[in-house]
């Protein structure tokens, strides 16, 4: 009987020949990501487990991207708090400010995320490797502080389900709308605790880029993970940035999965969901008027350099509505610099935008771009949950970056044919 991709991680973690879904096993863990808001409460469980030292210092990044800059006293002290960890562990991959990125931005530019490897972080969108090829996941501070020590975290195995995305990608459709429309059709927990594989013509099409973004948001279905087999495209990203050697995964072609969906994607257009849940999807041309005070495009989803080619063929030229903010926040540092060697940041200053530093920032409602009573933002980001970018009174709507440059334009949410 065959094994999925998910599954054959987890046996060759754990040192089984076969595992199946329901299965509860104890497996070796690749790398163990912690970021300024969830690190500092791994770190103090590590203090009480006894050890004095890491499992490996180059198996552990600490990214502080939060609220990074420190926007206040308490996110100063925590970022302290990773510091001087990394410091006293000698943590090969910690990343300070003005190196760092948005960590699941940043990890994959790095070469820190490779095929084939089991790879958790306190952070719910850990799932963003499974673009890789690896079975990435979000865990808890106290189970990140346990990996630190002692190299290992306990599963339970996940039961599989396969999405097929046959057809072809209509103009201005990415990842970020497969992925939308998906957790439409099944729901925010269509996909609980179950491993998500995407396949088929479309996602064999797909950028590197887009794919991330398509695995950020596998946990938005509730999803344990969101694989992608990795293929020529993702050998050709991975290989001159790898710093471990790694071996791909694929799944057997016998494998059992739960459930398996078709979707055609000549059906797709961009899709914008409304508050205050991910599944509340609607197609562009199914929107209606809807004003907006506020869009952002950025964050671990959509702030990579395709993101800001796309958002900069739309705005360039044009100024954002004279009513709302625009703001920009690049993925790392390295994304900054390219854009600006490319002319985008020009481009985006020339339209009134404010173009950060990396940092996750308004996505979590933490800082740089918080929302009032009553006010409505458009943003590329992952979560549009009730005060997810500040007030609870506000609403997050959420698109592709296509959509978010053409809506920065007019004000409400609109196609980009409303403005090229």
């Amino acid at each position: 009987m065959g094994m999925t991709i998910a599954e054959k991680i987890l046996a060759r973690h754990a040192g089984k020949d076969q595992v199946r879904p329901g299965e509860l096993v104890n497996a070796r863990v690749d790398f163990v990501l912690g970021n300024d808001i969830t690190a500092p409460v791994a770190i103090n469980e590590f203090r009480k487990i006894g050890v004095d030292r890491v499992f490996d210092k180059d198996r552990i990044a600490l990214v502080p991207d939060h609220f990074t800059p420190n926007k206040d006293i308490k996110s100063a002290e925590q970022s302290k708090m990773l510091r001087e960890f990394a410091r006293e562990q000698d943590i090969t991959y910690y990343f300070e400010v003005g190196r760092m990125g948005i960590e699941h931005a940043l990890l994959p530019e790095e070469g820190l995320t490779l095929p084939g490897e089991i790879i958790i972080g306190a952070d719910s969108h850990t799932c963003t490797y499974g673009a890789v090829g690896a079975l990435a996941t979000g865990v808890g501070s106290t189970d990140m502080a346990a990996a630190m020590a002692l190299g290992e975290a306990w599963f339970k195995v996940p039961s599989t389900l396969k999405f097929v995305f046959n057809g072809k990608l209509g103009r201005w459709v990415s990842g970020k709308d497969l992925i939308l429309y998906l957790i439409g059709k099944i729901g925010v927990d269509g996909a609980l605790y179950r491993s998500m594989e995407f396949v088929g013509p479309v996602i064999t099409a797909l950028s590197m880029d887009s794919r991330l973004s398509m695995s950020n948001m596998a946990i938005e279905a509730g999803a344990k993970c969101g694989i992608i087999a990795p293929d020529e495209t993702t050998l050709a990203y991975v290989t001159p940035r790898a710093k471990r050697a790694f071996e791909p995964v694929y799944a057997d072609e016998n494998a059992e999965y739960e459930k398996v969906y078709t979707f055609n994607a000549d059906d797709i257009e961009p899709q914008v969901a409304f508050p205050h849940l991910p599944e509340n999807t609607r197609g562009i041309s199914d929107v209606g008027d809807v004003r907006i005070d506020q869009v952002v495009i950025g964050s671990c989803t959509n702030g990579r350099m395709e993101d800001l080619r796309t958002a900069a063929e739309i705005l360039k030229g044009k100024k954002a509505h004279r009513d709302l903010r625009l703001l920009i926040i690049p993925g790392t540092q390295n994304i900054y610099r390219q854009a600006m060697h490319e002319g985008l940041i020009d481009i985006f200053l020339d339209a009134e935008a404010v173009v950060s530093t990396p940092t996750c920032g308004p996505c979590l409602g933490g800082h740089m771009g918080i929302l009032a009573n009553g006010e409505r933002a458009l943003a590329t980001t992952n979560r549009n949950f009730v005060g997810r970018m500040g007030h609870p009174g506000s609403e997050v709507y959420l698109s592709n970056p296509a959509v978010a440059a053409a809506s920065a334009v007019t004000g409400k949410i609109s196609a980009p044919e409303e403005v090229l």
